[in-house]
């Protein structure tokens, strides 16, 4: 009877073993999902993981890894299991009954802008009575862009105002979005857009904004990403793509165009980026995701004046250039200086560390420039 029982117990043994070999990864299925298409650089977002065993046949050991970007980093309650080296590291174990499905949302802090994908998913699976192990891998296709962060108004104010000086001229031809001078009485060609209605309420008349004019110049955005020196300088690099995201989404909503142009590649192209962009704030979402994209401290960068230039000699003049660059070189000063010669109007907004780590320099002849400092 021992030796009847014993066959059997081993029977059942290899049975399951076989089993189990042959049938735990069937409709047993994985899913990783980024819970928005998009967000700001800082802001909170989860991570949605769905794990789904349809069948009979219960698995319970299940170790789920998935591996993404250590950007962007698990909250405090999520990072059980994680471990964070070129990337961050999530593995879990779950056990699985007969048709379960378990759904877990694991928030992250977005850290830097970019573009994030997870593409695969480890899966481990312990057959507790062998002890046997059996890996695989499920194909995920998710991804979400890290916008650059978006600079307070009040700091990007001053170069608004500063573009808006450039632009206005004697011979006015539309009104200036970024200049305010009052309210008066609404005329019949007055677009709708302009009526202000809580003054409007108050005098029992409609009345509409006044703005003073500008002609339609020519606005092009350099954005300078070069690093190349011994001493590098990401901090100022980054703020650098959040002026230039900022500031043309402040140009898009005052229904200006504007022409961008940065030393930096598109990390899905290779091409350095050039984009032409629309008025409309709604526009802004093609320009954020290149933004996002952008790869920095290439050996091999444009210099930010060789792109200025060729710009300059493609364009006529009246232009207003606004070039966003850490990097103070001669070179470049040099080609500002001439561009303001032939008529460009060129604003130089500058992005230093705190005072008293970098020292004042002298500023290029007729060229405006404003300092940023990155603390």
């Amino acid at each position: 009877m021992i030796a009847l029982l014993f066959l059997g117990i081993l029977a059942a043994w290899l049975c399951w073993r076989l089993v189990y070999a042959r049938y735990w990864k069937k409709d047993l299925s994985v899913r990783a999902e980024f819970a928005d298409g998009w967000v700001y650089e800082g802001d909170t977002s989860c991570l949605l993981e769905e794990i789904t065993n349809d069948k009979i046949l219960p698995v319970p050991a299940l170790e789920v890894r998935l591996a993404m970007s250590r950007n962007l980093e698990f909250a405090s309650d999520a990072q059980t299991n994680t471990s964070v080296t070129d990337q961050s590291y999530k593995r879990d174990i779950f056990s699985l009954l007969t048709r379960q499905r378990i759904l877990r949302r694991l928030p992250f802090v977005c850290r830097r802008r970019g573009y994030y994908e997870i593409k695969t998913a480890g899966i481990v699976a312990t057959d507790l009575l062998s002890g046997r192990r059996f890996l695989t891998e499920q194909a995920q296709n998710t991804s979400m862009y890290v916008y650059p962060a978006q600079i307070d108004t009040r700091r990007i104010a001053p170069v608004c105002q500063a573009i808006s000086g450039m632009v206005m001229t004697q011979n006015r031809i539309y009104p200036d979005p970024f200049e305010f001078s009052g309210i008066r009485e609404y005329e019949r060609t007055d677009p709708m857009k302009h009526i202000n209605w809580k003054a409007s309420a108050s005098t029992g008349k409609l009345m509409v904004n006044q703005h003073d004019s500008t002609t339609s110049a020519e606005i092009t955005v350099f954005l300078d990403v070069e690093d190349t020196a011994i001493l590098k300088y990401e901090a100022l690099v980054e703020e650098s793509i959040r002026i230039v995201s900022s500031l043309c989404a402040r140009l898009a909503k005052a229904k200006m165009e504007a022409d961008v142009v940065s030393n930096g590649r598109d990390g899905e192209t290779g091409e350095l980026l050039r984009y032409r962009l629309p008025a409309g704030a709604a526009q802004m979402q093609a320009l954020n995701q290149k933004l996002a994209r952008l790869i920095t401290g290439e050996r091999n960068t444009v210099p930010i004046r060789e792109l200025f230039r060729r710009e300059k000699t493609s364009g006529g003049s009246g232009r207003t250039c606004i070039v966003v660059s850490k990097n103070r070189t001669q070179e470049l000063e040099r080609e500002l200086a001439a561009a303001v010669k032939e008529g460009t109007g060129v604003l130089w907004v500058l992005p230093v560390l705190p005072k008293g780590r970098q020292e004042e320099e002298e500023t290029p002849r007729g060229v405006t420039v404003l300092r940023w400092e990155v603390g």
